[in-house]
Order: structure tokens, then C-alpha cells, then sequence
């Protein structure tokens, strides 16, 4: 596997916000904030050819986030369709460091942003690994 490359735009995922990921007043519940930006690096990943759950399968290694700084700078709320982004800003041997953003579609408005680092790890035993070689198809050869 070649790096992959940090200059890229930002991968986008649209969501739309549901009841389910609201609280009692109607505003995004936070903790759904984590489960956008998690949908959205797996399509990030679905997209650069890489399937999670082969990927397990496969080669025994999974992607773990071990640390993750969440800022919430406005509320969503029922009904907004919000753009997820993910973008790499560093690959490690074993890892890679992600930016995310959630920006509502209807007025362009930063909702939240992330920065996540995620390890590349043995499946059964969780220790840091490094990532297999040809894991990311579209950047190979």
C-alpha cells in the first residue's frame, strides 16, 4: 500500500437527523455527533475499496478509534440533512489522523468537528499493527 494521499478534498456522507437521534427537545442528541462521523469514515473507507468486514475476515486486523476531540459549535436538529466530511491529514504505519466536519446543508453551517485517530490493530489480540499492504485499492499502482 502506497500513503494515501493527504491533498485530496474531503470525503462527503450525507445524514439526515431522525427522531431516534434527538433528545426530548428535538436537538441532536450528542452522542449521535459520534455515530455520523462513524458512518461517515466507513464510507470513507468503503469508498478508497476497502471493506471493513472482509478486512476482518481476511487479514485478522480492525480499525479502532482511540482518541477522538469532539467540538460542538451549534445544535442540529429534526430534520436537518447535515454533510459529514472526512479528511486524512497524516498516515501512520499503523494508523492514520482524520478530520471530520458536520455542516448543515440548508445554510452551510459548521455543526461540529472532530479530529479522530484511528490504529490499525490485530483482531484478536488488539495490539497495533501495521496496515495490511494493497488494503486501500484506489491508491494502489
Amino acid at each position: 500500500m502506497g500513503p494515501l494521499k493527504t491533498d485530496q478534498p474531503p470525503f462527503m456522507w450525507r445524514v439526515r437527523v431522525y427522531w431516534e437521534d434527538t433528545d426530548a427537545g428535538g436537538v441532536v442528541y450528542h452522542a449521535s455527533y459520534v455515530r455520523f462521523f462513524e458512518r461517515a469514515r466507513t464510507e470513507w473507507l468503503r469508498s478508497l475499496g476497502t471493506n471493513q468486514a472482509r478486512m476482518h475476515e481476511e487479514q485478522g486486523v480492525v480499525f479502532v478509534v482511540y482518541a477522538m476531540d469532539l467540538r460542538f459549535l451549534r445544535p442540529a436538529k429534526m430534520d436537518d440533512e447535515l454533510d459529514v466530511s472526512v479528511a486524512l491529514y497524516r498516515q501512520r504505519a499503523a494508523g492514520m489522523d482524520l478530520r471530520q466536519g458536520l455542516t448543515r446543508v440548508a445554510d452551510a453551517v459548521r455543526i461540529a468537528e472532530a479530529q479522530v485517530k484511528v490504529a490499525c490493530v490485530d483482531a484478536s489480540n488488539f495490539q497495533p499493527v501495521r496496515i495490511p499492504p494493497g488494503l486501500f485499492a484506489e491508491n494502489d499502482g
